[in-house]
Formats: structure tokens, C-alpha cells, sequence
């Protein structure tokens, strides 16, 4: 049900206001009403919560200062307020000023004004939330038809059936979240807004924010969503409601919160604990205590984990990554995964071992993995896929994702055209990490390395260094590879790296040479990141 500023108007509570500004954007449809006093434009972050509002207010706080007044009707614009009703025109503010009518104007706000001493503010908006917003409007076909659904207890056989009939037939989604904020039942009808975006948005949001729940409606690329505490089974939890297609109130939306809480208790509803997501995420944190007291539960062996992963997939990525179908379609493996946000991680386990773990099946299943993770090398994509493969047991894997946490964002800078990473990338970039921090000799005697191209010049050194990067971290020491990421002939190249050899006066490509020039280009890199 959307209610618009001009069907406002026509109410009696209204019969005295004037429209002074903003009259094209009457249609604006008004969801909610607040009284705002005592806010000024120096705390913006007060106003991000007035969209689709109407905002009553009699200008007390800065009755006599119409540059704030502009200020403020500026930001209610920016922040999608439905229109701006302002009381005791001629009482509190002296005199309508020419200035803030052409600002509401020019910004597309609708400025109702009410002239003399009645009524005030708090009066008006209690009157409209009564008639507008609770009366009769909650009988309506949205609540009766979710209240139908939810109470069937001759149609449905548990909560969550009646629920997700409600959901699809009102078109919203809705969600239960634990206390940690881990989504523990979903009903999704639409992918305009998944799940996942909904609960890693309201979970940085809190985490910014002094308050853990902070206010109750949050839009989130577009689309309104609501949060509210609920209890079940005197535990508390988080209720989350998306209203796909904006169509309901904020007051309906309580009202529907209300009902759900009210049906979980007549259904008895207990959520679901999920071991396995408890046990990956132990791991994840090294609590490897937890893990160790979920592991039977769940119904894993420690020798059974053959590698974690770590997949980070951007939301402009145009690509899909076969890992995941490849892992869950191999016989000999078992995948348990996560997923927050754009982060995917997960152990992959041998499907099937003795107690004692057979050796032979063990290391072809290692195998197995490595294969399929090999294979999507050769794959372009903007996803970026972290393992370790090879792991020893329960400690192991919690300290695999330790060197995966610790490692992928700066990996990812020293090997930029690589977008799977192995336990070697990351022991690498790990060891180029300490030897940064400690900025001691040790960083001193591999940076020195490279201190030959100093003396060709900044353009004939930047040139040549910039190739040898390419050749030794980027293309793998091929020539060939190295000409296509830089643009530039294979006999360019050749005669680069001659020139290099001449300047560092070794072979680039020897065994005993390739190690330290790694490293010192390496953290060449990881300079140029910090800086």
C-alpha cells in the first residue's frame, strides 16, 4: 500500500496547511512520519533515515538562522525525504524567508506550512500515524493474507512451510540471524537483493556503530530492509524483512514482524543449529578448541581435511568459477563451505577414509584437488581462489586459513596476474611480510640486490627492472609470456634481459639466483604498497 504527500493533503488533519514549495512532487509517497527538532546540518548522519518520510518540525533549534533552515532542507532532499511540514509559522519561525521556500523548491521538497500557534508538530503526526498508518489500513489484504498463511496449522506442517508461503504469496523475504549475525533460516523470492548482501550490510553497519542494532529500517542497494530483535524459545535472535517492491509501510512492516514472532511461538519453532558452519568458522578464527569439540558432531576426522580455501568474488565479476561444482561432483571429496559477503570459504575432506586414514586414497585425493585447482588457472577470471592443499589435520587447516588471512590481500598486490594462489604464493608473501616489518639488514641485503638499475638512470632502470618483475613473478621466467603481459616483442625482451644480466652481472634464470631475486622483487612490491 503506498500513500502519497497529496493523499495526505486531502486528510482533515491537513485542512489549514499550505503547500508553499516542491507542489510537482506532491506524488512522493510517504511511508512513515517523524518529528525532527534539535538536529543541525553539522550531524548529516541524523538525517539518513528520513527516506520515503514526512518530516514535521516547527524549526525551534534554529528559529532565526534561515542559512541552517536551507541547510537542512538540502539534506532532507539528499536523503529522500517525502516532504517537510513546518508548524507555528508566524510563532516559533518570525517569518517564512523567500530564500528557504526557493531552496525547497529548487531541491524538489514539498514545504507544507501550518500558520499561528496550533497545532503543534507532535499533535499532527499522532493524528496521521492513527488514521494513516494503524487504523483500518492493517486490515488489509497484505495482513490477512500473511496471517492466513502463518496460522494454517490444518495446511502446513511446520513454521517454516507456512512462512515461505506467506513470503511468496506478499512478496517479501525474510530471515532469522543469530546473535553473531549468521543468517540460520531464509525464505529468498527475489534476487534483486540477496540475503547475503542484506546481512553483510546491516553487519558493517553495526560494527561502525556504538548501538548493536541501531535504527530498525536500512536501505540496501535500493531496497528497504527492516531489522528488529526477536525471542524464540527465550533465546534472542535478529528478524530481518525485505519488501521487494517497496510497497509497504513501515508500520505494516512492524505489524508483520509482530505476527511472525507471534507464529513462531504458536508453531514452537526452534532454529536449527548449524554445526557445520559453527565448525568451519572455529577454523577460520583458530579456535582450535571449538573445533576440536565440534569435529564429531559435525562427523569429521581430523585426518580426513585435505585443504582450505578462500574464495573472494567480487560483486562486478562477470565470470563464474567451476571450483565449486568440479568439488561437490568428485566422488573422492567432500566440501563444507561458507559464505559471507563476497568471501567464500571451506574445507574440502577425503569422502571416504578408515579411522586410521588411508595413506594411498589420503594422497590421491590431494591429487584430485590439485588437479581441479590447477585447472582453473587457466581460466580468466576476476574471482580470486586461496588454498592450501596438503593439510595436517585439524591444527593444520586453522593454521592454513591463519596464512590465508594473513596473506591474501598483499598476495594478491606482489602477484597481480594470478588469481589462484597456493600455499607457496603465500609462504612467499608471508616471509616478505616479516622481512618488511622487521626493516632491519636483512631487508637491507635482498633490496640492495637491485641497487644496480640505480646507476642506468630512472628511465633505462625502471625499464629494466619492470621487465625483470614481469619475467620472474608475473610470466613464470618465460619470455614469451612475459612479452604478451608487457606489450613488447619476444626480441625486445631477450635483449632486455641480456642487458640485466650484464647490469646484476649473474644469469637471472640460475637456480641459485632465482630465490633472492624473487624475494627482493617481491618486496619491491609490497614497498610500493605501503608507501
Amino acid at each position: 500500500m503506498k500513500i502519497t504527500v497529496k493523499e495526505c493533503l486531502q486528510m482533515e488533519i491537513f485542512k489549514d496547511a499550505k503547500v508553499v514549495a516542491g507542489e510537482r512532487d506532491l506524488s512522493n509517497v510517504v511511508k512513515d512520519i517523524t518529528v525532527l527538532e534539535g538536529f543541525t546540518s553539522a550531524d548529516p548522519a541524523k538525517f539518513n533515515q528520513c527516506r520515503a518520510k514526512m518530516v514535521m518540525t516547527g524549526f525551534f533549534h534554529v528559529r532565526n538562522n534561515v542559512k541552517e533552515q536551507c541547510e537542512i532542507v538540502k539534506i532532507l532532499a539528499a536523503n529522500g525525504c517525502s516532504a517537510l511540514v513546518l508548524f507555528n509559522v508566524g510563532f516559533v519561525v518570525p517569518e517564512l524567508s523567500r530564500v528557504l521556500k526557493d531552496t525547497a523548491e529548487l531541491y524538489r521538497l514539498p514545504l507544507i506550512i501550518f500558520e499561528g500557534e496550533e497545532p503543534t508538530a507532535g499533535e499532527i503526526a499522532n493524528k496521521l500515524l492513527k488514521e494513516l498508518f494503524i487504523g483500518e489500513n492493517f486490515n488489509n489484504s497484505f495482513i490477512n493474507n500473511t496471517i492466513f498463511h502463518l496460522l494454517n496449522f490444518e495446511r502446513y506442517s511446520n513454521f517454516e512451510a507456512a512462512i515461505k508461503a506467506a513470503a511468496i504469496n506478499n512478496d517479501f523475504q525474510v530471515v532469522i540471524v543469530s546473535p553473531d549475525f549468521n543468517p540460520i533460516f531464509s525464505v529468498e523470492t527475489r534476487h534483486r537483493l540477496t540475503v547475503d548482501e542484506a546481512v553483510m550490510a546491516r553487519r558493517e553497519l553495526m560494527e561502525k556503530s556504538e548501538n548493536r542494532m541501531g535504527d530498525t529500517l536500512m536501505d540496501v542497494n535500493g531496497v528497504i530492509t527492516y531489522w528488529g530483535p526477536v525471542t524464540i524459545q527465550n533465546d534472542k535472535y535478529y528478524l530481518l524483512l525485505i519488501d521487494n517492491a517497496d510497497k509497504y509501510t513501515s508500520s505494516e512492516i512492524t505489524k508483520l514482524a509482530e505476527i511472525i514472532e507471534l507464529a513462531m511461538g504458536m508453531w514452537k519453532y526452534t532454529p536449527q543449529r548449524d554445526a557445520k558452519a559453527e565448525f568451519i568458522k572455529a577454523l577460520r578464527r583458530g579456535n582450535k578448541s571449538l573445533a576440536y569439540t565440534l569435529k564429531n558432531e559435525v562427523g569429521v576426522r581430523g585426518n580426513e581435511i585435505v585443504s582450505v580455501f578462500y574464495v573472494r568474488i567480487p560483486d562486478n565479476a562477470d565470470t563464474e568459477i567451476t571450483l565449486f561444482s568440479d568439488l561437490e561432483r568428485a566422488s573422492d571429496l567432500k566440501l563444507f563451505k561458507g559464505v559471507d559477503g563476497e568471501e567464500t570459504y571451506g574445507i574440502i575432506m577425503c569422502s571416504s577414509t578408515d579411522s586410521a586414514g588411508n595413506v594411498d586414497h589420503l594422497s590421491a585425493a590431494r591429487m584430485h584437488c590439485n588437479e581441479i585447482f590447477n585447472k582453473l588457472k587457466k581460466e580468466t577470471s576476476e574471482v580470486r581462489i586461496f588454498h592450501v592443499t596438503g593439510i595436517d589435520g585439524i591444527e593444520g587447516a586453522a593454521d592454513a586459513f591463519r596464512l590465508i588471512i594473513e596473506t591474501w590481500m598483499f598476495a594478491q598486490n606482489v602477484f597481480p596476474f594470478k588469481h589462484v594462489f597456493s600455499k607457496f604464493e603465500m609462504v612467499l608473501t608471508s616471509n616478505c611480510i616479516n622481512i618488511q616489518l622487521q626493516s632491519n639488514y636483512v631487508k637491507r641485503n635482498y633490496i640492495e640486490l637491485l641497487d644496480p638499475f640505480k646507476e642506468l638512470g630512472e628511465n633505462k632502470g625502471k625499464q629494466l627492472l619492470e621487465t625483470l618483475e614481469t619475467f620472474v613473478l608475473d610470466a613464470g621466467m618465460n619470455s614469451l609470456r612475459t612479452s604478451e603481459i608487457m606489450g613488447i616483442h619476444t626480441n625486445t625482451v631477450q635483449y632486455r634481459l641480456k642487458k640485466i644480466n650484464d647490469v646484476l652481472g649473474v644469469e637471472v634464470t640460475g637456480n641459485r639466483i632465482v630465490p633472492g631475486l624473487t624475494i627482493a622483487l617481491s618486496l619491491k612490491r609490497l614497498e610500493r604498497l605501503v608507501r
